[in-house]
């Protein structure tokens, strides 16, 4: 894939203290690169940096092969930034908010009232266009946000969790909408707590901590790579004579427990033996009701790479 973003060895202190240290990258043209890590991660600085609101002590940007430092207007035209806080003006309506910041990229007259519409329409915000942005629900002034960001058509849009405090209809629509920008050849840097988002949309995931990357890679392929154990769940009928020690006899099983009329049994993932734990339920003349597989969740992997303790 064409790599439109390359950094290397990025890095950035404040004080003595090095929050970024020295970290390398692509961001492919047209993917969703989710951009994970805890609080104190130094995820939020590199952002700012990619934003060009913070300056680095050390390590390359590039766009297309050309240095950002040197090049920092012509990056920032392609860019469109949706940050965390709102960043539009509540007194202005709609169409005002959009033209207003597509102006700031050089689009005039026809030009800029027929992106304007399009960005309003992308977002559902066409019928609202003359309302105030102070009238809009929470999630109403998020899509206005987005669509700020994506009126001058940048290739590249950086959203900084975008989603943060609204109502599901909203945050599906907008989830909706970040795969339709993917699909049309943008790309799209984004930034969440939420893991679900991550699951729906990502087409590669960067995992922060400490200042470094720790993990890298689709979310498949995190998951495999992290965890070398799966889990099947046997609904069964109750039955006291099931003996579970049986299932230890086959090959990969790690664990076996019983709850009531659940059988969970832990096996390592690459050892094919479900056949035999069905058989041996079987053998016991206990019926099964229903049987599923269950894999390891981002979640899973997040807490697993990056600890389960709260940090400030």
């Amino acid at each position: 894939m064409e790599a439109i973003i390359k950094v290397d060895g990025l890095e950035k202190s404040y004080g003595e203290k090095k929050v970024v240290q020295k970290i390398s990258f692509g961001v492919n043209k047209g993917e969703i690169l989710c951009f994970l890590g805890p609080n104190g991660a130094g995820k939020s600085t590199t952002i700012n940096i990619l934003c060009g609101l913070l300056g680095y002590e050390g390590g390359v940007i590039k766009y297309k092969d050309k240095d950002v430092k040197k090049h920092l207007k012509e990056f920032k035209r392609h860019m469109g930034v949706v940050p965390q806080e709102l960043a539009i003006y509540e007194d202005l309506s709609a169409e005002q908010n959009v033209r207003f910041f597509a102006s700031l990229y050089g689009l005039r007259g026809r030009e800029l009232e027929e992106k304007t519409d399009k960005a309003l329409e992308f977002v559902g915000l066409y019928e609202k266009k003359n309302e105030k942005a102070k009238t809009f629900s929470g999630g109403m002034k998020r899509r206005l946000n987005i669509a700020c960001a994506i009126a001058h058509e940048p290739e590249l849009v950086i959203m900084d969790e975008p989603t943060v405090g609204i109502d599901p209809q909203s945050r599906n629509h907008i989830l909706s909408s970040i795969k339709k920008l993917s699909k049309s050849g943008m790309t799209i840097l984004y930034t969440t707590h939420y893991m679900e988002e991550v699951e729906e949309i990502s087409s590669r995931i960067l995992i922060m901590d400490s200042g470094t990357i720790i993990a890298e890679g689709t979310k498949e392929s995190l998951k495999e790579e992290i965890f070398e154990e799966r889990q099947f769940i046997l609904e069964v009928e109750e039955d006291e004579d099931l003996n579970t020690d049986e299932f230890y006899k086959v090959e990969g099983v790690k664990k076996v427990e019983k709850k009531a009329e659940e059988l969970i049994i832990t096996t390592l993932k690459n050892v094919e033996n479900l056949d035999k734990i069905i058989a041996i339920v079987i053998d016991s003349k206990t019926k099964i009701v229903n049987l599923y597989c269950r894999t390891a969740s981002l979640e899973n992997v997040f807490l697993r790479l990056t600890g389960k303790s709260l940090r400030d």
